[in-house]
């Protein structure tokens, strides 16, 4: 990628690090301490994807649109091509190591006459992305709590109302908040307690779930592996193309790492390796975990779907383990769906604190802003969380509400990614790779992964069932289209509109100037004022 301009090193970073050196070369100077290793960004990625809170969350795309055959070869099927959006997002990853990540990618790869638009509309995708995936892991823990409180009831007939769901919900996100506010290197030791959750948890299913399940749940390998079972109507081959929504929802966020860019050592190589690794891992994983419940859920499958704990997984784990056993693993689950919502809130709003930074998003003065105390971007944190809360109140609206709301999470993020990836191949532009680089696989690559997120896309905007009511529809393609259609209109609106103002990222990596000492706060410059001083720079250097 074409880099901004050469940055002048300023005299309070006399011998600056290779990664802020870096970062200096996109137009940024150094705001995070870097305290997460490679290892710690690995392990980020991996809790970020949490594979057996993800699988708790979307057996039910799976299950009645093939059964068990669709829970192992629609995950083995899909693999491949996550793979292929893990390894285009990682060349990019390399070669511009910034937490803006994907709309400065957009910017950088675009044309001059289109890349305010297109890095604008990448950074609301995303940003409603990110928003959006806070919501739905919470409200998923949320629901998995009232599960907990179900299989302790004697009838196992508790429901909970949307009041005290939504109550479960918002104690789950303040609490998440809190620690989400903390300093960097308290959240990066916590990423190898929640990665070692994670791994434990996989394990326990893969290794002590076919062990204790009773035989009478045990089915055979002609069953486990090649039983398809079709309860919606659909088509069966249309069927097993939605059981694929699975594993593409339980496998996602590949941009995880790429938001803690600026707060990883050696970035433009940690970031690569950790998407690949997350990917490698969650496939490998997640597929060994649908073996084994698919070995161990019985062939009732239709008590399975309609279980009254609510959940699929849930009655799967009671069916083998009975109720204590049962009960103490799904609280490891609950565990680990907590620490994933608390991931997501990070990476969040390290994403929302660099759309802010360039002046993208309402009340970005107050949203740009690192606290003194914790020297990270409170602020942020607490705007994703309040968002996050109004997500929830759809639930008050109606179940297909909420649902589309949590959808959007994997159609925006498509977006978001197809933009980028096209912007590079599509586009004239001086891209320089990184560390990482896939050389002539890099465009057959990323073509695969764009055909394939184009094709997810339209999937995701189809029904549940063939036969569908107005309160019934899947109304993510509404949401989606609401959504984007407000960034457009945001942009294009007189007067107030982005297009008036919104240049792309604002290069805050310029020479300190003014104030008692000869120098000046760079963060009390206006853009207009770091414009100034950026010509200054020039005029010396073309004197010099």
């Amino acid at each position: 990628m074409v880099a901004p301009r050469a940055p002048e090193i300023s005299k309070s970073h006399p011998q600056p690090s290779a990664d802020e050196t870096a970062l200096a070369e996109l137009g940024y100077k150094q705001e995070f301490h870097r305290e997460f290793t490679p290892l710690e960004v690995s392990g980020l990625a991996f809790s970020y994807a949490g594979v057996v809170p993800s699988i708790v969350s979307v057996l039910f795309y799976a299950i009645p649109n093939g059964g068990p055959f669709a829970m192992v070869w629609g995950w083995a099927v899909a693999c491949p091509f996550i793979m292929c959006i893990g390894l285009t997002m990682a060349e990019l990853a390399s070669a511009a190591p910034t937490s803006g990540g994907l709309y400065y990618w957009t910017y950088s790869l675009a044309s001059p006459r289109c890349r305010n638009f297109l890095s604008w509309i990448v950074g609301y995708a995303n940003t409603i992305e990110m928003i959006a995936g806070v919501a739905s892991v919470n409200w998923a823990c949320a629901i998995q709590i009232t599960a907990a409180i179900t299989v302790t009831s004697s009838d196992q007939a508790y429901a909970a109302t949307n009041q005290q769901l939504y109550g479960i919900y918002a104690a789950v996100l303040l609490s998440q908040a809190v620690l989400v506010s903390f300093g960097t290197k308290v959240l990066a030791r916590l990423q190898r307690l929640f990665t070692l959750v994670n791994v434990l948890l996989c394990f326990i299913i893969i290794i002590a779930l076919p062990i204790a399940t009773p035989s009478d749940y045990r089915n055979t390998a002609k069953f486990a592996l090649g039983d398809f079972t079709n309860l919606i109507g659909w088509p069966s081959g249309f069927a097993f193309i939605l059981s694929l929504m699975a594993p593409l929802s339980a496998i996602g966020g590949y941009d995880a790492a790429v938001h803690m860019s600026e707060e990883a050592s050696n970035a433009a190589t940690a970031i690569p390796w950790a998407i690949i690794s997350s990917i490698a891992l969650s496939a490998v994983l997640g597929w060994g975990i649908n073996i084994s419940l698919a070995f161990c859920m019985g062939t009732d499958i239709i008590s399975v779907l309609n279980s009254p704990l609510g959940q699929p997984m849930a009655q799967i784990l009671f069916n083998s383990l009975g109720q204590k056993k049962a009960l103490a693993l799904w609280w490891l689950i609950i565990v680990a769906e907590y620490t994933m919502g608390s991931t997501y809130l990070l990476v969040g709003s390290r994403q929302t604190f660099a759309f802010a930074r360039d002046g993208a998003l309402p009340f970005s003065r107050y949203l740009y802003r690192i606290n003194r105390y914790t020297e990270t971007p409170v602020n942020t944190v607490w705007f994703d969380t309040i968002c996050a809360l109004a997500i929830g109140l759809l639930a008050f609206v109606s179940t297909e509400a909420i649902n589309a709301a949590f959808t959007i999470n994997v159609t925006s993020s498509y977006v978001a990614y197809i933009l980028p990836i096209t912007t590079r191949f599509a586009l004239k532009n001086d891209f320089k790779p990184g560390p990482f680089y896939l050389g002539k696989l890099s465009f057959p690559v990323a073509a695969i992964a764009v055909v394939w997120m184009v094709f997810v896309i339209l999937v995701f905007f189809f029904p549940a069932t063939p036969q569908t009511t107005i309160q019934e529809m899947n109304y993510t393609v509404v949401v989606l289209g609401a959504s984007m259609f407000l960034a457009i209109f945001w942009y294009y609106c007189p007067v107030y509109g982005g297009v008036h103002w919104y240049t792309g990222p604002i290069y805050n990596f310029t020479p300190a100037i003014g104030g008692e000492d000869g120098h000046r706060d760079e963060d009390l410059m206006s853009e207009k004022e770091r414009s100034d001083a950026d010509v200054s720079v020039r005029a010396v250097d073309s004197k010099s």
